[in-house]
């Protein structure tokens, strides 16, 4: 009994506990955002999803930092682990600093096509973009470490301060809302840091790892890259298309509808977490890792599908609870858009669960319907309906090859073990 008690209690303050703090940090977010619906209303709101937009297409681009880290930080161990850490932070800070300038430099470009009041916000927005990659980094290691209490406290950290500091600088001052939302994610990521890594850096000194090993990472942080892209595609390509073809009001109330429609992502989001160091161990192993798979796809489809039929059933009554009267007119497309990203979150398991095990054709696949989509968005919006139906289809097709590559693969393994 002692034993099994240890057990549970190991078992407990690793995922559990992570997952438990992950639908905390997820649903601070989503009040986050919720607060700034009702308080800014549908054209103010409008300005700051593409604040928000932002923060989440930044978030894809230093993931690709941070699984590689992941990754790496199981594979390497020891003195090699020390040299690629190493590495992999002045990579972090070299990339994040050009992009934090070409934001800058490329503020008032910004503000004309996305149609925002002020180019401010895009500047402090800019600045604070290495902050990002460091705690992306940082995290990384603490995900493939499996020091789940650590990544639970970075991302706490960040979306608390984030709350807090937005809507106390929304009360005090009297400025434009949207350089207020981005000083609040500036200041959530120097807190986000929280607790760091220390590693020993030196631009100077040259820590090498052998060729072997570089081009390991190199092919993983490639691949990785690619499919961050397409997740940056796939997820923020209706908002900030919709916000440059549409007037700040229907753009708004998009971006409620994108922001309820996204609850499923955001809650898948917690496995991917898990599922990328759990797959890398067992492949490591030479377990099978498949399991893993259709565990984590049957959880996800079971959350779209009450998501679904709460949005078909309910639509006035969630719209009402979340956003209020003005957002009302957004409720017929509610159950369309989360049927969408719904589809999107399962078939994104999939795509996760290859590139942890290095096979990549899923990635490639998932950029060509991301692109897809927005071919599909160019083409067809000449309101907020055809828009969302356009995506389901895009969406739907991807997750078929993606159920189609997974059975050809899989099917053989899957037969022997029932």
């Amino acid at each position: 009994m002692i034993v099994l008690s240890k057990k549970f209690k190991i078992k407990l303050s690793q995922e559990h506990l992570f997952m438990i703090s992950a639908l905390l940090v997820n649903g601070g977010n989503y009040l986050y955002n919720l607060l700034l619906g009702r308080v800014l209303g549908p054209e103010k709101f409008a300005d700051a999803a593409i604040m928000i937009t932002f923060l989440l297409v930044l978030s894809f681009i230093a993931m690709t930092f941070q699984l590689v880290t992941s990754k790496f930080s199981i594979v390497f161990d020891d003195i090699v682990f020390k040299a690629f850490i190493s590495n992999i932070y002045k990579k972090a800070i070299i990339v994040s600093v050009i992009l934090g300038i070409v934001v800058v430099t490329y503020s008032s470009e910004l503000q004309h096509f996305f149609n925002t009041k002020t180019e401010a916000m895009f500047i402090v927005f800019g600045i604070g973009v290495p902050f990002y990659f460091l705690m992306s980094v940082n995290r990384g290691v603490f995900q493939g470490k499996k020091q789940f209490n650590k990544l639970s406290i970075t991302y706490q950290l960040e979306m608390v301060s984030r709350l807090l500091i937005t809507l106390g600088l929304l009360y005090f001052l009297k400025i434009e809302s949207s350089v207020i939302i981005a000083i609040g994610i500036f200041c959530s990521l120097i807190f986000g840091l929280i607790p760091f890594k220390k590693v020993r850096i030196s631009f100077l000194e040259r820590v090498s790892l052998d060729e072997s090993q570089k081009k390991m990472v190199r092919n993983f942080f490639i691949i990785t890259a690619l499919y961050e892209f397409t997740q940056i595609i796939i997820n923020n390509s209706d908002i900030l298309l919709v916000k440059h073809y549409f007037e700040a009001h229907e753009a708004g109330l998009y971006a409620s509808l994108a922001l309820i429609g996204r609850v499923v992502y955001f809650i898948a989001w917690m496995f991917v977490m898990m599922l990328l160091p759990t797959v890398v161990q067992l492949k490591k192993e030479g377990k099978p890792t498949h399991l893993v798979l259709l565990k984590y796809v049957g959880y996800i489809s079971f959350i779209s599908i009450l998501i679904i039929f709460s949005c078909f059933l309910f639509p006035k009554e969630v719209i009402l609870i979340l956003f209020g009267n003005d957002y009302l007119s957004i409720a017929p497309l509610l159950w369309k858009y989360a049927l969408a990203t719904s589809i999107f979150a399962v078939s994104n398991i999939f795509a996760y669960y290859y590139l942890s095990l290095d096979r990549y054709l899923p990635v490639v696949l998932s950029g060509l319907f991301g692109m897809l989509q927005i071919i599909l968005i160019l083409g067809f919006h000449k309101s907020l309906e055809q828009v969302v139906f356009v995506q389901i289809i895009a969406m739907l097709l991807l997750l078929i090859v993606q159920l189609s590559f997974f059975l050809l693969h899989e099917g053989k393994t899957i037969k022997k073990n029932i």
